[in-house]
């Protein structure tokens, strides 16, 4: 299992370095991040950045769609990574 999925699934916040440039400029590789758990009261819209995953990929990326229970998300790129339900979303970016 992922360590930062059971830590957030445990209710602790995370702190880290993703490495990539995806995200860039909302997020620089290598740039320490915070996450929060997900949890019922967050209210998840377009462009919220989450900690996800999808197609089996681990990542931090946007929403960028909301259907009914649905959420898009992609990177700051514009790859579209596919739809998850929001049991696949486990942390929210700590602004």
């Amino acid at each position: 299992m992922n360590p930062i999925i059971e830590k957030l699934k445990s209710g602790q916040e995370v702190t880290f370095k993703p490495r990539g440039s995806s995200m860039v400029p909302l997020i620089h590789s290598g740039e320490e991040v915070t996450l929060t758990p997900l949890t019922d009261q967050h209210v998840l819209t377009e462009r919220t950045i989450v900690y996800v995953q999808v197609k089996g990929s681990v990542c931090l990326h946007l929403i960028t769609a909301i259907s009914k229970d649905r959420y898009q998300i992609s990177n700051n790129q514009g790859h579209v990574n596919g739809w998850v339900a929001r049991n696949r979303i486990y942390g929210v970016l700590k602004r």
